[in-house]
């Protein structure tokens, strides 16, 4: 089966699809006065505070906030998930080693999980598009030989214009590889979505239009949006900047070092050594036009921009502090926009500590957020002077998170909106929310915001 594969080019035909032009368009790009805390429970049902949907952007990685997407889908659909393009673990960092391009790991973990489960062909796909391989390289090579020329039971279930489409981007994925003879690709724990997701992004020569592709053949809600926060071909490395000058290179290598290993990612602080000193800043690095490494700054995406002007809500999620979130933060115009909006920008504080944020208070996550945004220790010509307070207005606090809450530094950064929330206990990582008392809280949220705006402000009183 390799021989025969390995023997030739595979040849590429554009399927149904593609043949009844339904990509055609896509094909060339796409305060408070008072402090309050308290808490929310586990409700039986999550109720929905004003008959529109409300409308969301959150900022995330690809793992964390995962645990409460099918809970979100039951309050609205109208959502913006902004991720980064740095992840560079795992079988993304192969992909980005042999073919380059930005990194799409997590961009198609979000997607998988807005993924339509309503039908049998729907949970195939998702099925497929959701398998690993083996981790043994052999093994490995050999099953994703049988995936790629359909022989696989992983097909079972999915019709022929499904099969057609994906199996045309994976064979040209495939195809890419075999133009490459000079590289040997590693298949071990490789994701068959970021197969998939590489070839359409190279095909169409555009990581806007491979994210459009990923979203119909899945069928994400047209109303939810999968946003890179860098709409980019290239490849783009992500470094952090320590406070004893140390510098270090890599999501990877900042979050959880592997050692170059394919398998899946610890996860757990156990698992990886402290840093030798707390982050200053996160940055982008390049060798796109140059041969060594170095920093550079790319633009935001402007459909993030433009929904940032729009959206009901606000809201970084839960995940790797510097990694996941401030590396969409530092961009240019990100700051600017969100300080001048008066909706609710809610912090979803994570329960447990990592390897970016050993020592940290809750007054230090939001430290970190601003500086960010404010672009604290960059270019200073580019530099914001905001107060924490213009970015963040509520924390939600998992209930008996070991994040320590340092409620007069809070108060003194102009947060006085602290709302706890039930909370479980994941074995891997610690506390983490209860999805359903989450949700609950940010439709609390979004639902005083909304009615108030209905409202407008109060006519003024007169004796």
């Amino acid at each position: 089966m390799a021989e025969r594969l390995l023997g030739h080019s595979i040849s590429f035909s554009p399927p149904l699809l593609f043949q009844q032009n339904f990509f055609s368009p896509f094909r060339n790009s796409l305060s408070m006065s008072a402090f309050h805390c308290h808490c929310f429970s586990n409700p039986n049902s999550i109720s929905i505070p004003n008959p529109t949907q409300p409308s969301l952007l959150v900022f995330s990685g690809g793992t964390a906030f995962n645990g409460v997407v099918e809970e979100l889908k039951k309050l609205t659909t109208r959502v913006a998930h902004v991720l980064p393009v740095s992840d560079d673990g795992g079988s993304t960092a192969e992909i980005v080693r042999v073919l380059g391009g930005p990194a799409v790991g997590d961009i198609r973990s979000r997607c998988l999980r807005l993924s339509d489960e309503s039908t049998a062909e729907a949970l195939a796909v998702r099925k497929l598009l959701g398998h690993r391989l083996p981790l043994d390289p052999q093994q490995a090579k050999s099953e994703w030989y049988d995936i790629v020329e359909g022989g696989h039971s992983l097909w079972k279930g999915v019709s022929k214009p499904y099969r057609e489409t994906i199996r045309a981007f994976l064979a040209y994925f495939q195809n890419e590889i075999l133009r490459r003879p000079n590289e040997s690709f590693c298949f071990s724990n490789g994701s068959i979505g970021n197969f998939f997701f590489a070839g359409a992004r190279i095909f169409f020569q555009s990581l806007d239009a491979a994210i459009f592709l990923f979203s119909r053949v899945s069928d994400i809600p047209p109303e939810s949006q999968v946003l890179p926060v860098i709409s980019t071909n290239d490849r783009l490395t992500l470094g952090c900047e320590l406070w004893d000058g140390t510098i270090i290179r890599g999501q990877n290598e900042i979050s959880h070092p592997t050692n170059g290993s394919m398998e899946p990612v610890k996860k757990e602080r156990s698992a990886v050594p402290a840093l030798p000193s707390r982050i200053k800043r996160v940055f982008y690095m390049s060798s796109e036009g140059r041969n060594l490494l170095h920093e550079v700054f790319p633009t935001a995406n402007q459909a993030v921009l433009d929904q940032l002007n729009t959206v009901d809500c606000i809201v970084y999620a839960m995940g790797s502090l510097f990694t996941s979130i401030c590396s969409s933060l530092v961009l240019l115009g990100i700051g600017e926009i969100i300080s001048s909006r008066s909706c609710p920008k809610v912090l979803l504080l994570n329960g447990s500590q990592d390897r970016e944020t050993i020592g940290f208070s809750a007054s230090c996550f939001v430290t970190a957020i601003t500086d960010a945004l404010n672009r604290t220790y960059g270019d200073p010509q580019n530099s914001l002077k905001n107060y924490p307070s213009q970015y963040i207005n509520t924390l939600l606090v998992p209930k008996d998170g070991e994040i320590p809450l340092d409620i007069q530094h809070l108060a003194s950064q102009g947060i006085f909106d602290v709302i706890t929330v039930d909370s479980t206990h994941d074995p891997k990582v610690g506390i983490i929310f209860d999805p359903k008392s989450l949700i609950q809280a940010i439709a609390d949220l979004v639902g005083r915001y909304m009615r108030k705006t209905v409202r407008g402000p109060p006519a003024n009183h007169v004796d």
